[in-house]
């Protein structure tokens, strides 16, 4: 018996590791289809989108939740001096974290 409980075990350690891999891509996805949305709100030049798409998917592997990748879109377009309303970046942050899932779970 004492295998068959290691062999759940060895199980649920997969299962979870497997489950975080997949958050981990979805929400790097999310945070680079972010990211190019506010370069394009931002109009930033060509040559500096990959750089920031960049800058955005670090502030999420950084922080944990949301909230880093919110904070960084939100003072970047205060600094270009862009209204834009807090529920409009986080309905964009949901919309793309559907659009990752659904590309990322697809894609397994």
């Amino acid at each position: 018996m004492t295998d068959t409980f290691r062999d759940r075990e060895r199980g649920y350690e997969a299962k979870w590791a497997h489950d975080e891999e997949t958050l981990f891509e979805i929400m790097a996805k999310r945070d680079a289809w972010l990211g190019r949305w506010a370069a394009e709100i931002m109009q930033l030049p060509a040559g500096e989108v990959a750089s920031y798409v960049k800058a955005v998917v670090d502030a999420g592997l950084l922080g944990k939740g949301n909230e880093p990748v919110f904070e960084k879109i939100r003072e970047d377009f205060a600094a270009k001096m862009l209204a834009c309303p807090d529920s409009i970046i986080r309905r964009k942050m949901e919309d793309f974290r559907h659009q990752a899932a659904d590309a990322v779970l697809k894609k397994k």
